[in-house]
Order: structure tokens, then C-alpha cells, then sequence
């Protein structure tokens, strides 16, 4: 295969797999990649007449569907930037990221659309709907016409295998835009080049075993650069099918998803295993006769199989591995499922790298480490002694971003005077590279006489115990106080009442302080009424209680 830049590796996908499925809509229409290719080809015609050029910015604002991959990979053929925005933005994050980028057009769902005021975006030409590319509001009775001949041209034109091709790019040029929405709150524009994107593709065609036919869940974000990467773009280079929901998914219509599809690979968050870990194992796993079977030499090994045979089917059977990234796996968790020996691996990166920045296979990784330092990327430790002490993770390599758009004072504060990029994540590395996340530096707490408190480790702690659907630990007066939002469902299933709340939490933390040091124990664990506010990536804004 060749793979000499990025627009090759998709040309040859799509050529070389011309009659195959590469999308559906879960629960609807299928496409392959030769029907796919026509509409890329009519979406870059529809480009050249509407007068974009090269560069010019193309926003993309609605939830995962095939028109979503369609839209995205016509702007990478023709050489515009895309720029994904999450749906889970707000309206006026989504006027500000337009404007702030300059997108000249923009595709939108169209009941997101209905919350947006044009008005507030005055330099778009105009506005498609993603679902039926029909126009949704332009400056130019052009656009209607345009529109309309493009979805005839759909319809009619058949393009030949021979004559599809993507436009080369050059490496350093601007690929993705993409809008960050951290837990600080703000919206930042990381650039990712062209390079980045086709060293994070050629890094998975060569470590993730995937092939030609494979099927594909894609239920993470398109918006965001995780699922972008791995459930979309490095699978279609590979000749891949995946099946787009188009939904907030919960963990039971995953799991339905997933028996019905039966993916190869697949990627998730450490929320969605952590769910599906405290509804359908751990009430098992609790049980008086389970503990005592557990604790007997050869049945529990026996246990041990039975139950990880039915967590693979319960992900559909066929699954070469799980690849979890985007936040820290509770210890628990990891623990049990490595002692079940579950095909399942732990990765690491950032939207700055494109993501990645570590990962290695469920079967060579190291316990407890977000894997190995990707070989396109240099580490180091901002510490003494970087196998022992931790410091702040900096890398530098092929996946690094270009910078952040239009904000030279977050470029002069990520960077450092040498060109590391600042990952903001605190961690130790081993002497294969395997690197140790402790926590954000920006989140650590000092213990009374000085010590590192990680919250996200205490919190995942917390987490697993009864009655704790989420959690945030903070200091106030130097005592560590944790914000608890209760599992009202495990509550009312064990015949608990409201009331006996304060009395379980405080057995929560007589176990949870018996099993940490002594600085990093809890005075008090409050119980607030409302889930804490997330990110769309579902990390908590801890801004907000902090």
C-alpha cells in the first residue's frame, strides 16, 4: 500500500474498495464508498461554484451521521478547513467559534439549526442543512440554485473509480479547526495540520488491527478528535464500515448497538465502562455466594472466564480490543478487569496532538499506565527525576498542532522557549516510555505539610463506592471535601429512602479514609441535587465547585 501523504491514502481506500459499505445510519441507509465518492465529488463542485478557495473555512454543527462524513471528508478532498463544532454547544458558543474562525459556510442539523440567530453570524454566505443538503439561509439566491443542482447531480452523475481522487495538501497546512471545550470553561482553536492527522492514521494502520469489511460503532463525537480520528477517518482509510448513531447514546442502546453491529474495534470513554462495570457486574460480583466462590482457588479462575466471556458478548463478541481514552479509568475498574484478562487497553492524547500522544495493545501494556509514547513523538518529565517524581508531561513531535488560532498569549503560555508543547497533565514515565498520569496540574491540591493531592485519583476511588453516581473532591481551609451526586436508582432498587443518605455516606467515608493516607482523607462528603455540569467530552467542569 501506498502511504506517501494523506490524500493518497484515501484516494486508494475509496478506489480500492469502491463496492463496499463505508457508512450507515444506525437504523437506516447504507453507502458505499463509491456512492459516498459521488457526493464528495458533487460537495467539491458545489464548493468551486459557491467561489471557495483553498483555505477558506468550512463549519460542520450537528450530531454523527453519514452525511456528517460526507461533508467532512469533501472538505479534506477539495484542501478547505473544516471546522467541526460539538452539538452539545450552546448557541452563543456556536456564533462565537464561527465568527472567531471565519467559516464562510456552514452545515448545520437542522433542529439545531433553530437555535442559532443568523443575524449573529453577519460573514456566513450561507447555511446547508446537513440532512438533505437543502439551504437553510444564504445571502444569495445563487446558493437555493446551487443546492439544487448538486443534489440532482447526486442523483445522476456517476463518477468513475479511475477519475476520484483527493487534492494533495501540503503537510504543514492547516487541516482541522477544531474548538476545544476544556474544563476551564474556555474555547480555544487548536490548529491541526495536515501532518498530524496522516502520522495519527498511519499510527493506527500500523498498531490497530483492523482490515478491509470491519465494522465500526462511531458513538464518541465526530467534533471531537478522538472519535474523528479513530471511529471515522483512520477506519475508512483501512476499507472499514462504520455504523453512525446519531444520539446521546446510553449505555443500553450501546449494548444494543454493539450485539447488532458487532464491531472489530472499538473506543470509548472511561464514563461508559464505568457504567456498564456498576450496573451489570458489580451487583454479581457483590454478592455474599460470589465473594466466597471468588476467594476459592481454581473456581475462581472458572468465574473469571465465565464472566469475561459474557462482558465480550455484551460488546458484541468479535472485538480485537477496547481502546479507552479521555479521562482516567477508576483503579477499580482496571484492576478487575485485567484480573479477568479483558481485551482492553488505555490511551492517552489531547486535541493538540490530533490526539495521540501514548498508547500500546491490551495484550503489551503495562498495568495502570495510559501506554507507550507514541513513535512519531519525543517525552520528557518537567522534573529531577522523571521515573519517580512527577512533573507536568511534555511532548514534542509529528502529531503537535500548529498553535492555537488567533490567541498568542495561550500559544506563549503552551509552548515552551524550546518548542515542548505543555501537555498541562502531571505524570512519570518508565524506562520503555510508558507513561503514569497522576492528574491536571492545574487540579492539584497541597496536603498540610506539602504533599500532591491528585483529586481524580481520590474521585475515581469514591466513585466505585455505594450510592456515588459522581463526585468532586475540593479543599477549603486545607480539608478535602467531596461533592457527592447520589445513584438514586441503586438507592431505591436496595429499598433505601432519601433520608438514609447522610447515614450510607458516612459509611462511605469510614471505607473511603481507611483506604488512603492520611493527608488525603475526607472531613465531610456533601450531597448536592443536581448532576454536575460536563463538558461534551463529559468531563466535569470543576471550575464551577472549585
Amino acid at each position: 500500500m501506498n502511504r506517501n501523504n494523506l490524500a493518497e491514502l484515501y484516494t486508494n481506500s475509496f478506489r480500492n474498495n469502491w463496492y463496499l459499505p463505508v457508512f450507515s445510519d444506525y437504523g437506516g441507509e447504507t453507502f458505499t464508498y463509491g456512492s459516498v465518492a459521488q457526493s464528495i465529488n458533487t460537495l467539491m463542485a458545489m464548493f468551486k461554484k459557491a467561489g471557495l478557495k483553498k483555505g477558506d473555512k468550512v463549519a460542520i454543527y450537528g450530531r454523527n451521521s453519514s452525511n456528517w462524513g460526507k461533508i467532512f471528508l469533501a472538505c479534506i478532498a477539495y484542501g478547505v478547513i473544516a471546522v467541526p463544532i460539538l452539538p452539545d454547544f450552546i448557541p452563543e458558543n456556536v456564533h462565537h467559534i464561527v465568527n472567531h474562525s471565519g467559516a464562510l459556510f456552514l452545515f448545520a442539523a437542522k433542529p439545531l439549526y433553530e437555535n442559532l440567530n443568523p443575524d449573529e453570524m453577519k460573514n456566513l454566505k450561507g447555511t446547508l442543512a446537513i440532512e438533505d443538503f437543502s439551504v437553510l439561509q444564504s445571502k444569495s439566491s445563487e446558493l437555493q440554485k446551487l443546492s439544487e443542482e448538486g443534489l440532482k447531480m447526486m442523483q445522476e452523475d456517476v463518477v468513475k473509480k479511475e477519475d476520484f481522487a483527493f487534492h494533495e495538501t501540503p503537510r504543514e497546512e492547516l487541516l482541522i479547526l477544531s474548538y476545544t471545550s476544556g474544563s476551564s470553561g474556555f474555547s480555544k482553536g487548536v490548529m491541526i495540520p495536515v501532518r498530524s492527522v496522516f502520522s495519527n492514521v498511519i499510527f493506527a494502520q500500523d498498531h490497530m488491527p483492523l482490515k478491509a469489511g470491519d465494522k465500526l460503532v462511531s458513538f464518541l463525537p465526530m467534533a471531537h478528535v478522538f472519535g474523528l480520528l479513530f471511529e471515522f477517518l483512520f477506519p475508512v482509510t483501512m476499507g472499514c464500515h462504520t455504523t453512525f448513531l446519531n444520539k446521546m447514546p446510553s449505555p443500553q442502546v450501546l449494548i444494543k448497538s454493539f450485539q447488532e453491529v458487532k464491531p472489530h474495534l472499538i473506543l470509548s470513554v472511561p464514563l461508559v465502562i464505568e457504567k456498564i462495570y456498576k450496573k451489570r457486574l458489580l451487583p454479581t460480583l457483590q454478592k455474599p455466594v460470589m465473594k466466597v466462590l471468588l476467594a476459592i482457588p481454581g473456581i475462581n479462575s472458572l468465574l473469571h472466564k465465565k464472566i469475561k466471556a459474557k462482558l465480550v458478548e455484551t460488546f458484541g463478541g468479535r472485538f480485537h480490543e477496547i481502546v479507552i481514552g479521555g479521562a482516567a479509568l477508576s483503579a477499580e475498574v482496571e484492576k478487575f478487569f485485567r484480573k479477568i484478562k479483558f481485551p482492553f487497553t488505555i490511551g492517552y492524547g489531547m486535541t493538540e496532538c490530533g490526539p495521540l500522544i501514548s498508547y500500546a495493545a491490551w495484550n503489551v501494556t503495562q498495568p495502570f499506565s495510559a501506554g507507550k509514547l507514541v513513535d512519531r513523538m519525543e517525552v520528557r518529565i518537567d522534573s529531577d527525576d522523571p521515573y519517580n517524581v512527577v512533573g507536568e508531561i511534555q511532548v514534542k513531535g509529528e502529531n503537535n498542532m500548529l498553535g492555537y488560532y488567533k490567541n498568542d498569549e495561550a500559544n506563549k503560555n503552551t509552548f515552551t522557549d524550546d518548542g515542548w508543547l505543555r501537555t498541562g497533565d502531571l505524570g512519570i514515565i518508565d524506562k520503555e516510555n510508558f507513561i503514569y498520569i497522576k492528574g491536571r496540574s492545574k487540579n492539584m491540591l497541597l496536603g498540610p505539610s506539602g504533599q500532591n493531592i491528585y483529586p481524580e485519583e481520590l474521585e475515581a476511588k469514591l466513585s466505585n463506592m455505594p450510592y456515588v453516581q459522581e463526585c468532586v473532591i475540593v479543599q477549603r481551609k486545607s480539608k478535602l471535601v467531596a461533592m457527592v451526586y447520589p445513584d438514586k436508582e441503586a438507592l431505591k432498587a436496595e429499598g433505601h429512602e432519601e433520608n438514609d443518605l447522610e447515614n450510607l455516606m458516612a459509611e462511605n467515608r469510614k471505607h473511603f479514609n481507611h483506604s488512603v493516607a492520611a493527608y488525603e482523607q475526607l472531613s465531610i462528603i456533601e450531597i448536592v441535587d443536581e448532576e454536575f455540569v460536563k463538558t461534551p467530552k463529559r468531563n466535569i467542569k470543576r471550575f464551577l465547585y472549585t
